[in-house]
Parts: C-alpha cells; sequence; structure tokens
C-alpha cells in the first residue's frame, strides 16, 4: 500500500542496500554517507555531573598552570589541551564503549586518540572554533574510508541559541571549501543534548555557530586517526603508565611510537611478532 504521508518506501531496480541490526550500526552508515551523526554516550545524569565538575576543575587548574594572560595572548583561552593528562576520568571518557564500538565499524585496523582538547564556547564573543574548518586542517584530498574521526562530546546541551555545530554534509567527500553561495544553501546547525557525541569524519567542513546566550557552553573534543597522523600532543610521554590497561596503552599510542634508533625499531618488530 502506498503511503502518501512520508518518504517513499516502494523501490525497484535495486541490487544492493545496507541492512543493520542495531542503532550503532546506523550511527556508522550516517558518517560514512553524509560525514556527522549523533550518537548516545549512555552516561546517568550523575555520571554527567561528575564528568562536569572535573571539566571545570581542571579548568581552574589549567588558568593557573599556563597563565590567563598568555592563553589569552595566544587565542588559546577557551581550549584545554591534553585534557586526560590533566585528571582522572577523563580516559575513560575517550575510551567510552558505545563510541569505541563505533569507531571499529568506520576506521579500518588499528586507530589511537590523536588529542582530546577541552572546548568552551564563550557567550557573546566569538572564539577560535567560530569558523569553517577540517579537523584534519590544510588538506584537500578525499578517501573512501574514514582516516581520522572527530567526536566531540557535550557537556552541554548544543542548540541554536548557544552557538551549537553547524556541519556541510557530505564536504568530506570533495576535495576542496564549497562556494559561499553553495555554503549558505547547504549548511546545517546540528542540535545535540548534553551526554551525547557528534560524531564528524575529521575531512567534514564544520564550524562552532555564535553563542547568544548568556552561558558558555563547554564540550570535550576527541579526535581518532589512524597511526600515521602524528598526535597533537605526545600522549604516552605524559602519562603515567601505571595501572593503564593494554587496550588504553594501544590507544594511547604506546605500540606505534617513533623508534629513536635502529635497535629499538627491530625490538618494537620483535614484539610485534614481525620476525
Amino acid at each position: 500500500m502506498t503511503k502518501f504521508d512520508g518518504v517513499p518506501e516502494a523501490t525497484y531496480g535495486i541490487l544492493q542496500q545496507d541492512y543493520f541490526s542495531c542503532e550503532l550500526e546506523e550511527v556508522a552508515e550516517q558518517v560514512r554517507r553524509l560525514g556527522y551523526a549523533i550518537l548516545d554516550s549512555g552516561y546517568t545524569l550523575e555520571q554527567l555531573q561528575e564528568i562536569s565538575e572535573k571539566f571545570n576543575r581542571v579548568r581552574e587548574q589549567y588558568l593557573q598552570d599556563w597563565g590567563e594572560s598568555r592563553l589569552k595572548r595566544l587565542n588559546e583561552i577557551y581550549t584545554i589541551r591534553a585534557l586526560l593528562t590533566q585528571g582522572d576520568g577523563f580516559l575513560q571518557l575517550a575510551m567510552n564503549p558505545n563510541l569505541m564500538a563505533v569507531l571499529d565499524k568506520l576506521i579500518v585496523g588499528t586507530f589511537i586518540l590523536n588529542q582530546q582538547n577541552g572546548i568552551i564556547n564563550p557567550p557573546g564573543e566569538t572564539y577560535n572554533q567560530a569558523a569553517w574548518h577540517r579537523d584534519l586542517p590544510y588538506q584537500h584530498f578525499v578517501s573512501s574510508t574514514p582516516l581520522a574521526l572527530n567526536a566531540l562530546f557535550c557537556l552541554d546541551d548544543f542548540n541554536f541559541e548557544n552557538g551549537s555545530t553547524f556541519v556541510l554534509p557530505a564536504s568530506h567527500k570533495a576535495k576542496a571549501f564549497p562556494s559561499d553561495s553553495y555554503l549558505q544553501r547547504n549548511a546545517l546547525q546540528v542540535k545535540a543534548k548534553a551526554g551525547q557525541f557528534i560524531l564528524l569524519d575529521c575531512m567534514l567542513f564544520h564550524s562552532g555557530g555564535f553563542n547568544r546566550t548568556a552561558k558558555e557552553r563547554r564540550a570535550i573534543n576527541h579526535v581518532y586517526t589512524i597511526p600515521y597522523f602524528k598526535q597533537q600532543i605526545n600522549l604516552p610521554e605524559n602519562m603515567r603508565v601505571e595501572n593503564l590497561s593494554s587496550e588504553a596503552r594501544a590507544l594511547l599510542g604506546f605500540n606505534v611510537q617513533v623508534p629513536n634508533s635502529i635497535e629499538s625499531y627491530l625490538v618494537l618488530r620483535s614484539n610485534k611478532g614481525d620476525v
């Protein structure tokens, strides 16, 4: 029976179609096709409150450690670099089970955490993420499978009033940034709730919006890449290895550090069972 009030369901001439058994596979499909999707973290309200409070404590300490005036001068005042090196709890966020399951479906083979940064969208002023960019900046290429993925964890609700993220759907499939007229016709603003991830193919053009409210909008950005991309900050050199699981060490890049000698390289080969 034909439906006249929705998306057509009938098909013909189709020989191949994607079928999925769970929501996580559907999230991965949207990232492949459109370059972005929303993913629930599965955290409770109590867990979200705990992450939010830790974020605020780390932010205060970060400003003390690096100097507010210095960070302002460097246009870094609304960014907290390498959060998981600043306090407990943020490594667990980077290893969120729902997120790991989707990344396993999108990135072929090994991937590592390239960066984890706190991001604050201030009220009534611009900030360094409020410009169109890719999270592999200055690159103009496309790939048949994702090489890097962005997982923006929303500490607060993302809505149109507080400058939620703008995306340009499917722009990860084109090399060049589009014309101004195309951008204006096709850019979308994404809404998400606190506790959700906004997933982006890192080659998708996106931008933070202008925060018209009186409150900051906070998020924690993760970038996961194949090991051939260097980390923004060398995480293994800044983490205490005690009590790290083998999965955590692998995600943090302990197993793919650049050898500093031929001997180091041969030891790595031996540990991997390649010889």
